[in-house]
């Protein structure tokens, strides 16, 4: 995550620099999230099948030569290659997500996937802050920088990483049916007993999928922030993601436990993200954004826990793998409805449609959590 945090913020200066413009970054990205619909399922179920190491090896691998490519590119078409690739064996985070529910109890399984994802969010918040600084040395240098940590990443795993799924829990059916996209896709939503929290996770994703997107144009319209007023806040955004998954998930997870910490992270999304769209100072967003991040720390984490005690040993790469579909899904429709209604309603209508999404899942949630099953 920390190469994927130097890189996303820079891509459209690749693309600027080979004479491309907004609408090819954007469509770049598009792309990517279209592959990844794809690949996310496949690979997902390939890990089931073969184990997650030489399947996350091979996704490291691709991560680090897309880099590379990218820091080499000298044309528009080696660009798409690039992104086309890392789109392609994008599912980094899918398998290690597979790898701790393989290696965590029913007991720590939430705490398993919260540090997960702070580890995920360090590298998030670290990366913009790196390629930033290398960036002032050439813009190829934090390509490399990047290329430079995947494939290094990639030889850790190989000697250090063990196995986390024995042959005796691995998936066994006809290898054709791992590369069916449609089958691997909808054979996890037909499971009943999962599918209103998918629902959730789909709702939670897309109240805030087209927000980072959208908030620049947002801080500037309201409160007149500049890039680098921006950027500070994005730092702040990732302290208080820190703080939360590092310190308190751990806490009132032990305490309260996932069925409670849902209803009560959805809530608190509803009150930041309305907040959000109120707040008529800037010194206002901050609170409103705490609370936000206070909401998906606690949600996120406890609904993937409870998702996947929900699905077989055998299936839990699959069942990532449609995580992430959910996820490509909502990065490719947020954006896009964020965008629309800040110009075509308000600058506040994202973050009132993001507490309206929030709304509905928490509705949806506290239906499902009446299921004791």
């Amino acid at each position: 995550m920390l190469g994927y945090g130097i890189m996303l913020p820079l891509l459209p200066f690749y693309v600027q620099a080979q004479d491309g413009g907004a609408a090819i970054a954007g469509g770049l990205m598009s792309m990517y999230a279209a592959i990844q619909l794809v690949s996310g399922p496949i690979l997902g179920a390939l890990s089931d099948r073969y184990g997650r190491k030489p399947i996350l090896l091979l996704c490291l691998l691709g991560t680090g030569t897309s880099y590379l490519l990218l820091g080499l590119a000298n044309s528009l078409s080696l660009i798409f290659l690039a992104i086309f690739l890392d789109g392609l064996t994008g599912s980094n985070l899918t398998l290690a997500q597979a790898y701790v529910a393989d290696t965590t109890t029913a007991e720590n399984r939430a705490k398993g996937l919260n540090y997960s994802q702070l580890a995920f969010g360090l590298g998030i918040m670290a990366g913009p802050i790196l390629g930033g600084t290398l960036s002032g040395y050439g813009l190829s240098v934090p390509a490399l920088f990047a290329s430079f940590f995947a494939f290094a990443n990639t030889v850790f795993g190989f000697f250090f990483l063990p196995e986390s799924l024995p042959p005796e829990r691995r998936e066994t059916k006809p290898l054709a049916q791992v590369f069916s996209w449609a089958g691997q896709f909808t054979s996890i939503f037909r499971q009943k007993n999962i599918q209103t929290f998918l629902v959730v996770l789909f709702l939670l994703n897309l109240a805030f999928a087209g927000l980072q997107t959208n908030f620049p144009l947002f801080s500037n319209a309201r409160f007149g922030w500049t890039p680098a007023q921006n950027s500070y806040f994005y730092l702040y955004v990732g302290l208080c993601g820190v703080i939360v998954q590092g310190v308190l998930f751990a806490k009132l997870q032990a305490r309260f436990g996932e069925r409670k910490l849902i209803p009560a992270g959805l809530t608190f999304m509803v009150i930041g993200l309305a907040g959000m769209a109120f707040v008529p100072v800037a010194w206002m967003i901050f609170p409103a954004v705490a609370v936000v991040a206070l909401g998906t720390g606690l949600s996120i984490p406890s609904l993937t826990a409870l998702v996947s005690l929900r699905v077989p040993e055998n299936e839990q790469g699959r069942l990532m793998g449609g995580n992430q579909t959910l996820l490509a899904l909502t990065n490719i429709f947020g954006p896009t409805i964020a965008g629309i209604s800040f110009d075509m309603i308000a600058i506040s209508a994202p973050y009132w449609l993001g507490s309206l999404f929030s709304l509905f899942a928490l509705m949806v949630a506290i239906l499902s959590l009446k299921d004791k099953h």
